[in-house]
């Protein structure tokens, strides 16, 4: 594949951003009153306004040039079929098989995986019944009232993220905590809200190795024997994500309590595995099934629509314009929904983690830019905290506005008021407001001379500030899986755009490699080859431990 940077198609967009550069969105939408209904798209129940973007047709037309001339349809049917797509570790790339029709062949070394998928969650619809019906009781004999989730990363965030997101139709028995910090203070604050007696654990990790869910779900397991389980009770209290039933029955977790799922599987991608225990635990099986629905809905979308007419090909390429000729180092995640609060942290894992690579699939040097940065926080507390910075500061920042249109409460008017907070946000942004608008408003309320002056370019908004709105029929699990599904393509296709493997994380490897010999140095008097910040530092914590 030839260098991003001197392909032609990239030429052609380079070209391209200085005819437009000094063009305002203003402008575009006065020029075309179909602006709005031309730079649309629905799918999968979900709806995307990107007409408030600084693009035309013609930005678009060569947007989708270079995707087709970087491969992106050839590379989406390779991932989709089952292709070792994950170059560096030799895997399929498959979360899609993972909310597949079971009546689909996807294969992987010959094998159609979709009846182990399927059997998985049978083993979890089985499990989660028990618990949810009351008939799985903990060693006193009382149904299971708190579920304790103890994972890190993706098997973390994506569960957490989806519960909060889902509460509303939560089991009314069930308390949901997520422990994944191995700062014990994470843990120590649900042990100390729960019950021995009738509380659940979900350990996950793949391996049954990974050093912070190990010790929080090791300390777990001591402080339920010290509060009256016994040995013979943790097959009760404690089951397993994993695919080591060695490892997990030496921790004494029955193998029978083990849910498995498949390399194929990546951490950031896993929710819709057996990973999403806790999800299923808690929204109850028809639920998850829904959740898969309308993730499927989308990846079947992403694998048929045209270019030109593909949510998550549109929202890529956007992403791509803004990062490669914008030089927008970040990009803003605004759900305007408080049961979405963890959505901006489950997508700067997704993200980041997938697209922050400055090496390309064949090991050399990435000729530009890759991943932003990814941030957010939700609705309204965004405009009274970093909402200057997007109206007024010096970077441009494009953001991505989520909103569900239907409430999941009865409170008169505040979903009205959040919504109109939502429009009028991107309007805002997009418009901005010019020195002659505010010498009208101050006018209008008395002032005049050296005093109106002085304020107006205080009171200028550059607008011309891109933004995406995407609006849910409601926060269900249909829509919610869809909206994921949706962002994981589109991490897809930046990828695809910037030659990287989006499915590998070895930059998480380095710091813990070298943590597991900080850790043995600091029961030790040793030290190994560090440097003297590091040495002095190890040297301070030591005396601190000992004190």
């Amino acid at each position: 594949m030839s260098t991003l940077t001197t392909s032609r198609e990239w030429l052609a967009l380079q070209a391209h951003r200085e005819d437009i550069q000094t063009v305002h969105l203003r402008r575009l939408f006065a020029d075309d009153p179909a602006r709005a209904e031309r730079f649309s798209i629905e799918a999968a129940g979900v709806f995307l306004d990107y007409s408030k973007n600084r693009v035309t047709a013609a930005t678009m037309e060569a947007l989708m040039a270079l995707a087709r001339a970087r491969g992106l349809e050839e590379a989406r049917d390779e991932m989709f079929s089952g292709a070792p797509v994950n170059i560096t570790e030799h895997r399929a790339v498959l979360h899609r098989a993972l909310r597949a029709r079971s009546d689909e062949t996807i294969l992987v070394g010959g094998e159609n995986v979709v009846p182990g998928v399927r059997n998985v969650l049978e083993q979890m619809r089985r499990f989660t019944d028990q618990v949810r019906g009351g008939s799985w009781k903990g060693y006193r004999g009382q149904p299971i009232s708190d579920i304790v989730n103890i994972g890190i990363g993706g098997s973390d965030l994506g569960p957490q993220m989806v519960c909060e997101a889902l509460r509303p139709i939560g089991h009314p028995r069930l308390s949901m905590h997520f422990v994944s910090n191995v700062d014990g203070a994470q843990l120590a604050d649900v042990l100390n809200r729960v019950n021995p007696e009738t509380t659940l654990f979900v350990v996950v990790s793949k391996t049954f190795t990974t050093q912070e869910t190990l010790r929080n779900a090791t300390s777990a397991r001591s402080w339920f024997l010290d509060n009256g389980g016994g040995q013979e009770d943790i097959a009760r209290h404690f089951v397993a994500v994993s695919t080591d039933a060695r490892r997990v029955a030496g921790f004494g977790i029955d193998p029978d309590h083990m849910f498995g799922f498949w390399d194929w599987v990546g951490g950031r991608y896993s929710l819709w595995s057996a990973v999403g225990l806790s999800i299923a635990l808690y929204i109850g099986m028809p639920a998850f099934a829904a959740l898969l629905d309308g993730a499927r809905e989308m990846d079947e979308h992403f694998a048929a629509a045209p270019l030109e007419q593909n949510m998550p090909v549109i929202l890529g390429m956007l992403g791509v314009w803004y990062r490669q000729f914008f030089n927008a180092g970040s990009h803003c995640i605004a759900p305007y929904a408080h049961r979405l609060n963890r959505f901006p942290a489950y997508l700067q894992q997704l993200d980041m983690e997938s697209n922050g690579k400055s090496v390309t699939r064949d090991g050399r040097p990435v000729s530009g830019a890759t991943g932003p940065v990814i941030w957010g926080e939700v609705g309204t507390n965004g405009q009274h905290a970093f909402f200057q910075l997007l109206h007024q500061g010096t970077d441009v920042v494009p953001v991505d506005f989520i909103a569900p249109l239907k409430a999941d409460h009865a409170l008169d008017d505040h979903q009205l008021l959040l919504l109109a907070n939502c429009l009028a946000q991107s309007e805002a942004l997009m418009r901005g407001k010019t020195a002659d608008e505010v010498r009208a408003e101050l006018s209008a309320t008395g002032m005049a001379g050296d005093e109106l002056e002085e304020l107006v370019p205080h009171k200028v908004f550059p607008g011309n500030r891109p933004s995406n709105t995407l609006l849910l029929p409601n926060l269900s699990p249909h829509s919610l899986g869809a909206l994921i599904a949706l962002y994981e393509h589109k991490v897809f296709v930046q990828g695809v755009i910037w030659n990287i493997n989006s499915f590998d994380q070895w930059g998480v490897e380095l710091g813990k490699r070298l943590a597991v010999d900080i850790v043995a140095e600091l029961r030790c008097d040793g030290l190994g080859h560090h440097d003297a910040s590091t040495r002095a530092l190890i040297e301070r914590v030591r005396v601190s431990l000992k004190g």
